[in-house]
């Protein structure tokens, strides 16, 4: 047993089944039970913000919607892949990078949209979609990109994901009919489900650190992070190039690439948690948080960036106005200060 690589351990612990719970230590079964009441709560929160009328319209005409979605589930795989290869990761890493990059997405991108000026129906649109279209895209390319790594296409537990992301449209679904039938109460329910979804989440990290504390340099090894930086940062480009080259609206174009960009980290942790092996996944359930953080940071970055442009823009166009004013109205202003 002490010779038994990643794969066998999937192997032997993932391919028939989820998480044997009776075999976990007390700290990971509250872990996951934390995990579980986190992502109810931010799925609940996430429906209340999705309105039926507004996702019609854009079924309607599914242009903007439709780009994201080839965005959302066909870049970011891809990069996830590409960028596991380049840095020669291990095969339980390559899944862990893998499942953060075919994550649907997330509050998160909601959020930079708003932050952005971007089209609000579509993100909220395609958050829905890409939620609802996880339950089948998710198992399908993991199944096509794990065959690039010897034996581990064998080994991933498609079944339990499958069943995972099920589970989780539930909550989404109670949301969307609160929303629908009770509008009163959507946006307290959405703050505070963030609030207490934030700090379930913190509650889980704290307590992975403590059981996996020995090992967390696996986490922050510099090809991870790389990775982590990286990984946002092509989605965020791709996807706004990719929706210029479909000759999107400037809105929509900031929009998709959120929505590119920011994958759901929550519903990534919740995922590697459940349907792995505690002694397989290791320290390394800590990376979708380091992933997480740096969508955070670059779409800050992008916000800072976005809004320092529209400030220029304006001051540009106050200095153009006034110096299009007639010379009468200047010798006014003139006079005026002198006074």
């Amino acid at each position: 047993m002490a010779n038994l690589s990643e794969v066998d351990l999937l192997r032997n612990d993932s391919l028939n089944g989820t998480l044997d719970f009776t075999a976990a230590s007390e700290m990971n079964q509250i872990g996951n039970f934390i995990v579980i009441c986190a992502i109810f709560i931010t799925m609940v929160s996430l429906g209340c913000t999705m309105e039926p009328t507004k996702i019609k319209a854009h079924i309607v005409k599914p242009k903007g919607v439709g780009i994201a979605l080839v965005a959302q589930y066909g870049i970011m795989p891809l990069t996830a892949f590409i960028l596991a290869k380049v840095f020669q990761l291990s095969e339980m890493a390559a899944v862990v990078v893998l499942i953060c990059g075919c994550c649907p997405g997330g509050l998160l991108s909601n959020m930079a949209s708003l932050a952005l000026k971007g089209d609000m129906n579509l993100s909220i649109v395609m958050t829905t979609c890409s939620t609802l279209v996880a339950l089948g895209m998710m198992p399908l390319l993991l199944l096509v990109y794990c065959r690039g790594f010897e034996g581990l296409q064998e080994a991933v537990p498609y079944r339990d994901i499958a069943l995972s992301l099920l589970t989780i449209l539930i909550p989404c679904g109670i949301g969307i009919l609160l929303n629908h039938y009770r509008p009163q109460y959507s946006n307290f329910i959405t703050k505070a489900g963030l609030i207490v979804s934030t700090i379930f989440f913190m509650a889980m990290i704290v307590l992975t650190f403590l059981e996996h504390g020995d090992q967390t340099l696996a986490v922050v090894a510099p090809s991870m992070v790389a990775i982590a930086f990286l990984m946002p940062m092509i989605g965020y480009t791709l996807g706004y190039l990719l929706s210029l080259l479909f000759r999107l609206t400037q809105p929509e174009c900031r929009t998709v690439s959120m929505e590119t960009g920011c994958q759901n980290g929550g519903l990534s942790i919740a995922l590697i948690k459940v349907a792995f092996p505690p002694q397989a996944v290791g320290p390394l359930v800590l990376f979708p948080v380091t992933y997480m953080l740096t969508q955070l940071s670059e779409a800050l970055l992008l916000v800072l960036m976005f809004r320092a442009r529209l400030c220029w823009q304006q001051w540009k166009n106050k200095k153009g106005v006034y110096q299009a004013a007639s010379p009468q109205m200047q010798e006014v202003g003139i006079s005026e200060k002198s006074c």
